[in-house]
């Protein structure tokens, strides 16, 4: 068995002990290193063509990938989205992919609450006043808005955007959701009123973002959104970056329709910051897709992803948690 880890430049040299100590003791590992910033990703190819199993974190395996690798049996993501794979194509080709039902919910629901607080209370701003200006000014943040009383809109009331409810509720906001797939009686069971996404665009003061990304909601964030928003909303996204044409968003900020930013993810897993607008301002806040990570929540997606994977090849597939594509499911 030869086990593959799909690794950027960034994380090749992450700690990958947890990953080792469930493996078994025979196993081959490799690392595989794809830059999508280069046009030189050669070894890549080579490292991952004779993989069985590909432990992935936000490397796209497209048809080219898969094609590449003629005995993968299982690609396990390091994650809860999926996003990162040509999912039909690897269904075809009999692969099973698998993700995380569950390991950072409380972790990604705390920093969605953050970003909001960091914005809400004008932090950047004073922090920089004190630190930077050595300025001692009660009023230095303008536009300031108790947060009591505003009406949070969540889009995709999973098991992330429901703990964000919650904590909202703890700080008194007003919260509705959109989620076309969530059965009404589960939103009716935390007492959110579900609604359409024009509601969603007028009525919140703050719109958090907690959708996996689709072909479908690829940049559903945009012109035409922000152009509907009535009261100048914070957007949050701890979903997945795509879901917000980033140029689309500058134009909204700068245009007064987005009041401000909480980013936990932009469009590229792996930017290149020195172009990126949204950096440099008061009213945006960027998280490197921190909003997971914890120890806790580090341990089990190592855990998890790894296991998930050694199910799968040995074709205990219904013990995976959880086979997106339904391989071995039937």
């Amino acid at each position: 068995m030869k086990v593959v880890f799909t690794e950027a430049p960034a994380t090749k040299d992450r700690d990958m002990s947890i990953e080792y100590s469930v493996l078994p003791k025979d196993a081959e590992t490799a690392i595989a290193v794809f830059d999508e910033h280069s046009e030189h990703n050669e070894q890549f190819y080579k490292d991952i063509a004779d993989a069985d199993i590909v432990i992935n974190g936000y490397i796209y395996l497209g048809k080219k990938e898969i094609d590449a690798m003629p005995k993968c049996k299982v690609i396990s993501f390091q994650s809860t989205g999926f996003n990162e794979v040509d999912i039909d194509y690897a269904t075809q080709k009999g692969i099973a992919v698998v993700s995380i039902e569950d390991y950072c919910t409380q972790e990604t629901a705390e920093n969605a609450m953050a970003l909001m607080l960091f914005l809400q209370r004008g932090l950047r701003v004073y922090d920089r006043s004190i630190q930077q200006d050595k300025r001692w000014v009660y009023d230095e943040a303008k536009g300031l808005k108790r947060i009591e009383g505003q009406t949070m809109g969540i889009v995709g009331l999973g098991r992330i955007g429901r703990s964000v409810a919650k904590k909202a509720r703890g700080f008194d906001m007003n919260v509705i959701a959109y989620d076309p797939f969530l059965p009404k009686e589960v939103a009716d069971s935390i007492g959110v009123p579900l609604v359409d996404m024009d509601t969603i665009l007028e009525q919140s003061d703050v719109i958090s973002v907690h959708m996996n990304l689709t072909d479908d909601n690829y940049h559903m964030f945009n012109k035409e959104l922000f152009a509907k928003c009535k009261k100048q909303p914070i957007l949050i996204n701890e979903g997945r970056g795509a879901m917000i044409c980033e140029e689309d968003l500058v134009w909204a900020l700068d245009n007064g329709l987005i009041r401000a930013a909480g980013l936990d993810m932009l469009e590229s897993e792996f930017p290149e910051l020195d172009k990126c607008q949204l950096l440099g301002r008061d009213n945006v806040i960027i998280t490197p897709h921190s909003g997971f990570f914890s120890d806790t929540s580090m341990d089990l997606l190592c855990r998890l992803s790894t296991v998930n994977a050694l199910l799968c090849y040995e074709g205990r597939y219904k013990e995976a948690r959880v086979v997106r594509n339904g391989i071995g499911l039937e």
